[in-house]
């Protein structure tokens, strides 16, 4: 039998009710009895979220950014310290095999962060020859991620670190003290709101926590995220895309890929700039009639053919029933309208395609 791994918060998080469920054997918080309330706290004040079992690694030495570099889609050599990038990591094919963020500390070192728990396995097969180190860090680098338009007043109230001035996708050089508490500050989430995510000691964590229910920030689940980033137009994987079989332009990742940088050496670069000119797919959000929701991966179709899948629907408290979608591109306009099937009768709903993030399509609200 598989371990089953449990975050230095569950104890925590159990006495305060929370429902658990188990994902590649890591035990993911799901909810604390209202999801909806869970949501609400995060559109219009703070939620707070335990992301243990976001994969960390740690890449040190002279060839660190080179090593970073082979297998992730994005600039690596662009980045200045203290900054943070997202994109796809990729194969020899040019396929997702993971996508997660990258963190420079320095030239020779960084952080990675990813859902695949073989990344080292991974970026071993395509770095021989590079001078580097990889440690897995995950359990001594616990994530309380703190969301929603109020995050930075009430991680403010708790900190001497002036955190106006740190900006999206950056994070502070060394550690500073949130009430009281070490930590590591970075201006991140997965949530589609402005927020932070903070990484203190793992004997730390339930103290980190509950200050910050102290000031009023509201803990939430899978539950209230998966209704949070379907709105919000974030992928998840094995839902969004299968790894090695999905191109990064078919999840619309077109900015995330650093196709035209001459720094940028990645395997299956090749690839990937022979389909950036003119992409089969696109990533879209579906706005659809009537309130059955319609299963994970169901087919949307213009009249007989098919011409999509919707990866993730949700009912969503303020759109009603939204997916997004991997959609033809010639299917993929704002304002077209598909079907989609619901139940497991082969029923079919009308569909309207709209903008990848239903509920901030310009993504301002990380930013503000």
């Amino acid at each position: 039998m598989s371990e089953t791994h449990r975050s230095v918060l569950h104890a925590t998080q159990e006495q305060a009710g929370a429902e658990f469920a188990d994902y590649d054997g890591w035990l993911w918080t799901t909810t604390f009895g209202d999801a909806l309330g869970e949501y609400e706290a995060v559109r219009s004040h703070a939620g707070m979220w335990d992301n243990y079992g976001l994969q960390k690694w740690e890449v040190r030495g002279s060839d660190a950014a080179r090593a970073v570099q082979r297998t992730f889609a994005g600039d690596v050599a662009s980045l200045a310290a203290g900054q943070v990038r997202y994109a796809p990591f990729v194969d020899p094919t040019g396929a997702m095999v993971d996508e997660g963020t990258v963190y420079k500390h320095a030239d020779d070192r960084y952080w990675v962060m990813t859902n695949s728990a073989e990344f080292d396995t991974f970026l071993g097969g395509h770095t021989a020859g590079l001078d580097y180190t990889i440690d897995y860090r995950t359990y001594d680098m616990p994530v309380v991620a703190v969301q929603g338009p109020a995050s930075r007043e009430v991680v403010q109230r708790l900190t001497h670190a002036d955190l106006s001035s740190l900006r999206y996708f950056h994070f502070l050089p060394e550690r500073v003290r949130v009430a009281g508490i070490p930590v590591w500050l970075l201006r991140t989430g997965f949530s589609g709101e402005l927020g932070y995510e903070l990484v203190p000691d793992p004997d730390d964590a339930p103290a980190l926590w509950g200050a910050l229910g102290d000031v009023g920030v509201r803990p939430f689940g899978l539950d209230a995220v998966e209704m949070l980033r379907v709105e919000a137009g974030l992928v998840i994987v094995g839902v969004d895309y299968e790894p090695g079989t999905t191109s990064p332009y078919d999840l619309s990742m077109d900015r995330l890929v650093a196709v035209g940088s001459d720094s940028a050496d990645f395997v299956g670069k090749d690839v990937l700039q022979s389909v950036a000119a003119s992409p089969p797919s696109r990533f879209k959000s579906l706005l659809v009639q009537g309130s059955e929701v319609p299963e994970y991966g169901a087919p949307v179709y213009r009249g007989d053919e098919a011409v999509g899948t919707c990866t993730s629907p949700v009912l969503s408290p303020r759109y009603g029933v939204v997916g997004l979608a991997v959609l033809r591109t010639d299917q993929a306009v704002n304002g077209s309208v598909l079907e989609v099937g619901v139940g497991e009768s082969g029923l079919r709903t009308k569909a309207t395609v709209t903008d990848l993030s239903v509920y901030d399509p310009e993504h301002r609200r990380p930013r503000s």
